[in-house]
């Protein structure tokens, strides 16, 4: 036990530093190049938060852990809106100023709705995995495009701020964009061993492995900067982090999974896991739309948030003490 154990703690701390690294990286290399702020911000840095999700559930994937594949997507989706945009509004309250975002929101909730009904039969086969991909190809063209369109935005003027203060050349860029790719590769195996060997001692299934402890620790990149944008007064970045990063997991994380092997999962990930994140997406969009003005979440709904991972994770437990699964 005590080796698959210090093997998720090394595997979360290379993973989180990594994922920090190859961000930076690749907004500094995109930069360089001559991409946009706003497109840095909804597209490089969206994948690159999800870079931790793609890998780990990638190798679960390849090597037949789909609790662990699928758990640690949906799980990131419900920690990235419950606790993190949740803990983020009780510190201070979540402003939407940018049009692009509030435009991504009700996409979002269309896009997992999707997801929901796809997934219905419990069967991620490889067809699926290519529907999923499709989609986000679709709307990556339109992220692109509206980030052309869109010259002057908020969410792309905080980036430009952020981008700045982290301004680097490009071989430095380019050294941190392929050492941080490496390290998250060789962090991910270290993790997904380690997560399933813990799952196996305990008699735990690797599903809720994923949705716990695996979904938990890939989210902590989007943790740190999401805390860290709302104290700047930055909170389209806030709010941004969790949409790009939600939008990649559900559609391609997913679906990079799938493609590798065609994955059949438990029924209570679609009764618990997909139906939850489901409500929290569409509370999300609620909250931050702003049908008669600009968008905010406060911190009412923050605790709100917060209380529905409380739940969420409190049941999981009980079903892990309670049902010895």
């Amino acid at each position: 036990m005590l080796m698959p154990l210090l093997a998720v703690l090394l595997g979360l701390a290379l993973l989180v530093w990594s994922a920090d690294r190859f961000v930076e990286g690749a907004a500094s290399t995109a930069r360089h190049v001559g991409m946009s702020s706003l497109l840095i911000g909804m597209v490089v840095v969206g994948f690159g938060t999800s870079a931790p999700e793609m890998v780990v559930s990638a190798l679960a994937s390849w090597q037949g852990n789909p609790g662990i594949a699928l758990g640690n997507a949906y799980g990131s989706n419900i920690t990235n809106i419950a606790l993190i945009l949740g803990l983020t509004a009780l510190i201070s309250p979540i402003a939407v100023h940018s049009r692009v975002l509030r435009k991504e929101l009700p996409i979002l909730s269309l896009v997992t709705i999707f997801v929901l009904l796809l997934m219905y039969d419990r069967t991620l086969s490889r067809l699926d995995g290519w529907l999923h991909l499709a989609v986000f190809a679709g709307l990556m063209g339109w992220t692109i495009w509206e980030g052309m369109r869109q010259k002057d935005d908020a969410f792309g003027e905080e980036m430009e701020d952020e981008l700045q203060e982290q301004a680097m050349p490009i071989k430095r860029a380019l050294f941190w964009l392929i050492v941080g790719l490496i390290l998250l590769i060789a962090s991910s195996r270290i993790l997904v061993w380690g997560a399933v060997a813990i799952a196996h001692q305990l008699g735990i299934s690797d599903l809720i492995i994923g949705l716990t402890v695996v979904a938990v620790g890939t989210s902590l990149p989007e943790l740190a900067s999401s805390i860290i944008a709302v104290r700047r007064n930055e909170h389209d970045i806030a709010l941004g982090n969790v949409l790009g990063s939600n939008l990649f997991n559900t559609l391609a994380v997913v679906g990079i999974a799938g493609t590798i092997r065609p994955l059949g999962f438990d029924p209570s990930v679609v009764s618990r896991d997909m139906l939850t994140m489901t409500v929290l997406t569409v509370s999300l969009f609620l909250f931050g739309y702003g049908f008669r003005g600009p968008g905010r979440i406060n911190r009412i709904e923050g605790a709100l948030l917060l209380a529905c991972y409380l739940g969420y994770t409190a049941y999981l437990m009980t079903s892990v003490f309670g049902q010895g699964s």
